[in-house]
């Protein structure tokens, strides 16, 4: 069945598209993520490796898939298809699943924000490392973590189902603001602990010596981060641009969401390091829990750490929130133009999918494991190295021309963008692909499959 023409709605505002593509990019990737690949990767180490990244190949990337949204106006699945041919047409079915996938366990780890958000205001948090780690592995999985994957689940149906203006953009119009606000409010406050002064040390100054050490572990954890706090490679940007109703300087509004993201994921580090040796909590404990228990543990052991935690926590779940409806967006985007489906049936459709897949994840943390690296390490990766071979190889001047709207002509930085675009970047992600599918496979080695023999 091919594409259905209906009425396509579009951002009220410039300020509406900003804060949603914003709201996308800051969301677990910076603060439940960000900390604990800071932790895992060598400190301020992964720092440098990753604000590289942003910058050389992040921000290149993200317009790429600003030019073919805006010029399609289609969801990814049906930009692909205007633009590429062949079986470059059939990309975009990579960033439906890419995105599927993600939000199935995403939903199971926001599902978390939320009952910790909750756990401080009933019996707050426990001090002890090895208690709190009980308590995580009890609340992480099973009944309790599956209710509320499904309570987060249906919120996102919610605010979707109302569509672009009366449900996603009101939406982060709210959230934006208030995370921002939060987070500087409680940098300000970790500032002022006795661990301060350490974490700043462990977290700015980074170790050339470990990046030299461990760059083949170093160099896919940042481009996977960066891909996935940006919302790259899984066809969010080209979902919100092409919402997009009228010319505007893609270029300038790249670079805005960029800095917003990145600047909420360095302050996150700001908070989370200095609670972290305030408590004497080892920053490198590895894991998807890794801020559930170590750092539950650090709010445990502060005055008042109840109600930080709370507060923290509660910051996390919006955040989610705000990065949550733009990935189920994209497959409910898809739905809608290519299958003429009504909004609310093709969200609650999609969103019940989206739950089930997750259930696995809410059963066993190892589960989620299998699904996060995939998804982190291999799809996101993928889908963006082939897009960027299509536009950059294959369809540059479409490329130029659309990004020249709304700014005028480019000359030769129109073509030092394309040359980004074809190498560093090309490169960058051949080389974060193939080191994430040697972990990929080590993980299924060593951690997959001797689960499966217990089982």
């Amino acid at each position: 069945m091919g594409s259905v023409d209906i009425p396509r709605e579009q951002w009220a505002t410039r300020i509406g598209f900003i804060f949603a593509a914003v709201g996308s990019a800051v969301g677990l990737g910076n603060i439940w993520r960000f900390p604990f690949q800071v932790g895992q990767e060598g400190g301020a180490a992964f720092l440098l490796v990753y604000l590289l990244f942003i910058i050389l190949i992040g921000f290149p990337a993200m317009l790429v898939e600003f030019v073919v949204g805006r010029y399609t106006e289609r969801n990814p699945v049906g930009a692909l298809k205007e633009v590429g041919s062949g079986a470059w047409a059939y990309i975009g079915w990579i960033f439906v699943a890419t995105g599927f996938v993600i939000l199935s366990y995403y939903s199971v780890v926001a599902g978390w924000t939320i009952r910790y958000t909750l756990l401080g205001l009933q019996d707050g948090y426990l001090a002890d490392a090895a208690e709190a780690e009980g308590q995580f592995v009890e609340l992480a999985s099973g009944l309790d973590a599956i209710l509320f994957h499904a309570l987060f689940m249906a919120v996102v149906i919610t605010i979707v189902a109302y569509g672009i203006q009366r449900g996603i953009e009101l939406a982060v119009k709210v959230m934006v603001p208030a995370i921002i606000v939060i987070t500087v409010g409680m940098a300000a406050y970790a500032f002022t602990l006795d661990g301060a002064s350490e974490a700043y040390a462990y977290y700015l100054s980074p170790e050339f010596s470990v990046i030299a050490a461990e760059w083949t572990s170093i160099l896919p954890a940042a481009a996977g981060q960066a891909f996935f706090t940006l919302s790259l490679g899984m066809g969010v940007m080209i979902t919100y641009a092409s919402y997009l109703g009228e010319d505007r300087n893609l270029a300038e509004d790249g670079a805005i969401v960029i800095g917003f993201d990145t600047a909420i994921a360095f302050i996150t580090g700001l908070i989370v390091f200095p609670i972290l040796f305030t408590a004497g909590v080892d920053p490198a404990d590895p894991g998807a829990g890794a801020i559930f228990v170590s750092l539950a543990a650090a709010f445990g052991d502060l005055t008042l750490g109840w109600l930080i935690g709370t507060i923290f926590f509660g910051t996390v779940a919006i955040a989610a929130l705000s990065s949550a409806i733009s990935l189920m967006e994209v497959v409910v985007s898809y739905i809608i133009d290519e299958r003429g489906v009504d909004r609310s049936r093709a969200a609650i459709g999609i969103g019940s999918g989206m739950f089930l897949l997750g259930i696995p994840s809410a059963y066993d943390l190892v589960l989620l494991d299998l699904f996060d690296l995939f998804a982190d390490q291999i799809l996101l990766v993928l889908g963006g190295l082939l897009l960027t071979v299509l536009v950059g190889w294959l369809s540059s001047d479409l490329a130029v021309r659309e990004l020249e709207r709304g700014i005028g002509d480019l000359g030769s930085i129109g073509t030092a963008w394309i040359w980004a675009v074809r190498v560093p970047v090309v490169l960058a992600l051949l080389a974060a692909l193939y080191l994430g599918v040697l972990e990929y496979i080590e993980f299924l080695q060593e951690g997959f499959l001797p689960w499966l023999d217990e089982q």
